[in-house]
């Protein structure tokens, strides 16, 4: 989540434990490393996802990173209608091809990636400077042994002690043509599409994170003079 990498020793001991398997979302981690090694290599399978919204992005799409080649055999059916050759059709597939354009923007892009995580780092950096120990107001902690990619700037706002709730924050952001996200906001189980199928209060620490996280502009050419700006509206709403 947000680039952060999970507790993947005590996942792992788990799953030797029960023999299962492990899939992990991996969508954030794009150049992640902890303890020196890409969270693609942990896990049986770690999915990236390469939206344009990512460090690393080929305008859409994503990949799958496995350990087993049954298993890789497998998902290659999925994503290609099942066809294992010119006249064998032995599964049943879908279409989660990449486009060929889409692919060449992967490779272009590869080229710049390290740039693009230093920059976000000077970014994040000033974010840090500007917001950390402020009364109400919760940023990532620096993960010991991780590499980061810089990929989002998440905020808990705590009202109480902030004196602002999050929504009222995105509103003073927005008010000044500055575009924060709530992240992620409304929760999956609050869909209008189940229809009232999930009680959200089974998802109490979710619930509340949903509605007190606020993602702050991130990205590698944002100048810091703005985001010096947006921190000092985010402390001017302070009551």
């Amino acid at each position: 989540m947000y680039g952060n990498v999970c507790n993947v020793e005590e996942i792992e001991r788990i799953a030797h434990k029960y023999e299962l398997k492990v899939i992990y979302d991996a969508a954030h981690t794009f150049g992640v490393t902890y303890k020196g090694k890409s969270t693609a290599s942990f896990g049986d399978v770690s999915c990236f996802s390469f939206h344009a919204t990512k460090v690393f992005h080929s305008i859409e799409g994503g990949a799958a990173v496995f350990k087993d080649p049954e298993f890789g055999k497998k998902l290659y059916g999925l994503k290609n209608f099942g066809i294992r050759g010119p006249e064998t059709v032995d599964a049943v597939g879908a279409n989660a091809k990449m486009n060929e354009f889409c692919a060449a923007m992967g490779i272009c892009n590869l080229r710049h990636v390290g740039e693009e995580i230093a920059k976000r780092k000077k970014v994040v950096d000033r974010y840090r400077e500007r917001l950390s120990d402020v009364d109400g107001l919760i940023l990532n902690p620096v993960q010991k042994d991780v590499k980061p990619n810089y990929a989002y700037f998440p905020v808990i706002f705590e009202e109480k002690e902030f004196g602002a709730t999050r929504n009222e924050v995105f509103d003073a952001l927005a008010s000044h043509g500055i575009g924060a996200r709530k992240y992620f906001y409304p929760l999956t189980n609050t869909f209008e599409c189940f229809h009232n199928e999930f009680d959200v209060n089974q998802t109490p620490v979710a619930l509340h994170m949903s509605r007190h996280v606020l993602t702050l502009p991130l990205y590698a050419d944002l100048d810091l003079k703005d985001v010096d700006e947006i921190c000092d509206i985010v402390l001017e709403c302070r009551k």
